[in-house]
């Protein structure tokens, strides 16, 4: 499948996306030193969050639309307020779009509800990405897959049948390029909790390119989610953690990007295919294998003995394991010390 320039694919390198989120800490100027960072660190996408407090959740600072865990890093806050404090706001987003475009990055976003689908169709987005969260929303899920655009699906806390339902009303809407990427819903992730395992099963499920919404901390699970088959990385984006906000906690820093991307790549690079032997690049160091020599100037009729007989480097002698075949053997000719032995110089 496709997302702008980007081909996603085995055959591909990972299709890195750098998450802005609320990271810019409400000021334009530095939402779009993002999108600049990002483009220098190497990332092929960045994406935003298309969402008022509004469109999140009702005003209201008490029960259960208040944040009251200490574990959480929003400990302390009504939802409304983090959603307001959150979110990018939509007169921002045609300018960041286009610092993107003019950086040859691909930028997309992340709709929560229909408006915001239907603004971001104005803005003629290359694709669409699902929140973990919204999975189970599956109207929002029909009105994005009928765009015709590409769609990944962060499955998160989904349950297999949530995710099976969610694939299927995509795919009946007109949804025909689908990622669906492993995310733990914790932030930050442990990774001991990232199970990414699950992410060749989700391909073999559901038949279609799978993924990573990464937020542990380093690159540890990207990189072996990559060596499991994953075609796209997802990681939370921010100039410095030390500027706070809502999500910087859990994101990663430009020179922590590109370290990303690099040994994603490598992974990627190192699965290759399934082979045994040396290779084509390996075969000139075969050399250096262990092979039979004359060890002792030799006459003809002298038997081989373990004093003029044996395995060194390099390899262009006779195997080692017809050492103890050649042993008592007669030799054929006067030999030098430092000769390979090969078979016709036997009598």
């Amino acid at each position: 499948m496709q997302i702008g320039r980007s081909i996603i694919g085995n055959n591909h390198p990972p299709f890195i996306i750098a998450e802005m989120s609320g990271n810019h800490n409400h000021s334009l100027d530095r939402a779009l030193a993002i999108v600049e960072a990002a483009a220098q660190a190497g990332a092929h996408a960045i994406k935003l969050q298309t969402y008022t407090a509004d469109t999140m959740t009702l005003d209201i600072a008490e029960g259960e639309f208040f944040i009251s865990d200490r574990n959480s890093l929003w400990n302390g806050q009504s939802l409304y307020d983090l959603y307001k404090q959150a979110h990018t706001p939509w007169e921002w987003h045609a300018p960041i779009m286009k610092q993107a475009e003019e950086l040859g990055l691909i930028c997309f976003s992340t709709p929560f509800d229909e408006t915001a689908v239907e603004f971001l169709e104005t803005l003629n987005v290359p694709a669409y990405k699902i929140a973990s969260f919204e999975v189970v929303d599956l109207p929002l899920i029909q009105k994005v897959a009928e765009t015709g655009k590409p769609l990944i699906i962060s499955t998160g806390m989904a349950t297999v049948a949530e995710i099976d339902e969610a694939v299927r009303t995509a795919r009946d809407a007109g949804c025909r390029d689908l990622v669906l990427l492993k995310c733990t819903s914790t932030y930050p992730a442990s990774p001991k909790n990232s199970n990414i395992l699950t992410i060749p099963h989700i391909r073999e499920l559901f038949d279609c390119e799978v993924g990573l919404s990464d937020h542990t901390m380093g690159i540890g699970a990207a990189v072996a989610a990559v060596a499991h088959g994953a075609t796209v990385i997802e990681k939370h984006f921010t100039l410095s953690r030390a500027d706070g906000g809502v999500d910087s906690a859990f994101s990663m820093e430009p020179h922590e990007f590109r370290i990303l991307i690099e040994e994603t790549r490598r992974a990627w690079q190192s699965l290759g295919c399934v082979q045994y032997g040396p290779g084509e690049e390996g075969k000139k160091s075969v050399i250096f294998r262990r092979s039979l020599y004359v060890a002792e100037d030799m006459q003809a009729g002298d038997i081989f003995t373990k004093e003029n007989l044996r395995s060194i480097r390099p390899g262009l002698g006779l195997s080692p394991k017809y050492y103890r075949t050649l042993l008592g053997k007669q030799v054929n000719r006067d030999l030098k010390k430092g000769t390979p032995v090969s078979w016709d110089i036997l009598v």
